[in-house]
């Protein structure tokens, strides 16, 4: 199967292969960003794009390329090595010993040398230091890879959830007057507790003040 002829959707299939998320895929290939999650849901059903993206996977699982597995081993190396894995220790001091049964080599990043010598020229001595890469984003792709974020509590396909939390602020004399007005309705009747004072036994001094502004009818 060759291309497909609706350009948004061959994009979509390419940037899934390339890792993206549904909605991230919706969204580069020209979809409106607030309906790309419905959208980049609605898109992996149809029979066309199913059939793309196993033509394009399958393109992708060439030899020459690293497979989710070794793609996890290499992270795992990253992840496990420690600088000491690479150096050997004696009485003479330390020195960097790095070769092909080495453990956790694809974890090296850089190897810098250099050779110093004394006021005569002579006495050379090597100075080798190793730097390797951030064991922590190693984690966290694995991680991303496991879908362990999505399982801890994240959005659709990993997008972090969002909620809106409206704080009020009251003062004591509101509450008492919330009170008295969920106690007249009944709403929370059930809790009164057994020799609790009737509700008109209830005062606040916002209460008692706006009792004394009304008019003698009304009270």
């Amino acid at each position: 199967m060759s291309a497909l002829l609706n350009q948004r959707w061959e994009l979509f299939c390419i940037r899934l292969c390339e890792g993206r998320t549904q909605t991230e895929a919706a969204i580069v290939a020209g979809y409106k960003p607030s309906r790309a999650r419905q959208t980049g849901a609605r898109l992996v059903t149809i029979g066309d794009i199913q059939t793309r993206l196993q033509e394009l996977r399958q393109k992708a699982e060439d030899a020459t390329v690293m497979n989710v597995l070794e793609r996890k081993q290499r992270l795992t190396e990253i992840a496990r090595a420690k600088l000491t894995d690479f150096m050997e220790l004696g009485q003479d001091g330390s020195w960097v010993n790095i070769g092909a049964e080495t453990p956790n080599g694809g974890a090296i990043q850089e190897i810098h040398s250099r050779t110093e010598y004394d006021d005569d020229g002579a006495h050379p001595t090597v100075h080798t230091s190793v730097k390797l890469h951030d064991p922590v984003k190693a984690i966290d792709l694995l991680n991303k890879m496991d879908g362990i974020y999505k399982a801890e509590g994240a959005g659709n396909e990993g997008e972090a959830v969002k909620q809106n939390v409206n704080v009020v602020i009251i003062n004591g004399d509101e509450v008492a007057l919330a009170v008295i007005e969920l106690l007249r309705c009944g709403a929370i009747g059930g809790l009164i507790e057994a020799g609790a004072p009737p509700v008109d036994e209830v005062h606040s001094p916002q209460a008692d003040t706006e009792a004394a502004r009304l008019p003698l009818a009304q009270k």
